[in-house]
């Protein structure tokens, strides 16, 4: 079977599994509800049909499950999407978005914002404090990639190699940044730190959903378009000007519409990790590397992704929750020492 049947095939079967996977993700739960409920209740609020469904499982996931299934899938597809992105710009399969130091950027604006948000934000609109974490921390992931991306531009164009050193000079500086917030924190603060750098989907409203669904759907369906470029920056930048590609607006445009998904997606559910990392290379293990498919599947299998990791934070050790950073954690790290062994053994 050839490439294109595959990738197409692949498409094909992570369209069908994404919805099965929402009502999957809003069935299970302390009060678990039966599918068909489910859909009665969604084609009921769509106008569709009259539910019967009592009013509780209605509350449960209007307020509750809907919500957060919906931010996990947008923040999974975001995170997914923009790791692809930048192991094609990279050209390195290890690349993912905290490349560029905006994940670590945002964790210390939300660091700053949990810390010191109360004399920051003191007499500010009741709005703007209630989102302050979310604010500093999307701040803190645009700030830190501008400064990689300068750091890295010269007249001459963006030099790759110089943009890895500064995202790991932005890093070390943040987490540095992290250790102090870390050291005057008091208890009640640093417990948030603490759980906010683990990542959750626990805080997720309507409101929520509306920006993420407002800003990263459109950023995802743009670099879901950059795939015949991503082929061609596979082949080296000179090939790539030969074809006729601007390579300096392409790297440009590429890390700016990055630290935007990945910006949001850490300022509304904290650090995830290994989302950016791993989709991609399973989706390349199974259709290989092209970018056409590579990009919408990866954005399909990291909302499915995070959704199953969040269902599994949420059940596994109830009543409480396990913070989902540690569940991604958990599924990535196995497949990359898989996948380490596997290189070793054809090295050797």
């Amino acid at each position: 079977m050839s490439r294109n049947h595959q990738g197409a095939l692949l498409l094909t079967g992570l369209a069908i599994l994404l919805p099965v996977m929402v009502i999957v993700s809003i069935g299970v739960g302390a009060v678990p509800i039966p599918a068909g409920d489910i859909l009665t209740i969604l084609f009921d609020r769509l106008g569709f049909s009259d539910s019967s469904i009592s009013n509780q499982s209605a509350l449960i996931i209007e307020s509750i499950r809907l919500p957060r299934t919906l931010l996990g899938l947008i923040v999974g597809g975001a995170l997914a999407v923009a790791g692809a992105s930048m192991q094609g710009l990279f050209r390195n399969p290890l690349a993912d978005p905290s490349i560029i130091g905006v994940s670590s950027g945002a964790a210390l604006g939300a660091g700053v914002a949990i810390v010191l948000g109360g004399l920051l934000f003191a007499g500010a609109p009741s709005l703007i404090q209630s989102y302050s974490i979310s604010i500093l921390a999307f701040a803190g992931g645009v700030l830190s990639t501008w400064l990689v991306y300068k750091v890295g531009t010269t007249g001459n164009g963006t030099s790759v190699a110089t943009m890895l050193l500064a995202g790991v000079a932005i890093n070390a500086l943040a987490g540095a940044g992290m250790g102090m917030l870390n050291y005057v924190a008091d208890d009640t603060m640093l417990r948030n730190l603490t759980f906010w750098q683990m990542g959750s989907l626990g805080g997720a409203t309507w409101d929520l959903v509306i920006i993420c669904a407002t800003l990263l759907v459109p950023v995802i369906l743009i670099l879901g378009r950059y795939g015949l470029v991503l082929n061609a920056l596979l082949l080296g930048e000179s090939e790539a000007r030969h074809l006729g590609i601007d390579v300096q607006k392409v790297k440009l445009k590429l890390i700016f519409l990055t630290a935007l998904a990945v910006g949001v997606s850490v300022s509304v559910s904290g650090v995830i990790g290994f989302v950016g990392l791993v989709v991609p290379h399973l989706i390349r293990l199974a259709v290989g590397p092209d970018h056409r498919i590579l990009l919408p599947a990866s954005a399909m299998l990291g909302g499915i992704l995070l959704l199953a990791a969040d269902m599994i934070s949420r059940t596994i050790v109830a009543p409480a929750e396990l913070p989902i950073g540690i569940v991604t954690a958990l599924m990535g790290a196995p497949f990359f020492l898989s996948l380490l062994w596997q290189q070793r053994k054809r090295i050797v």
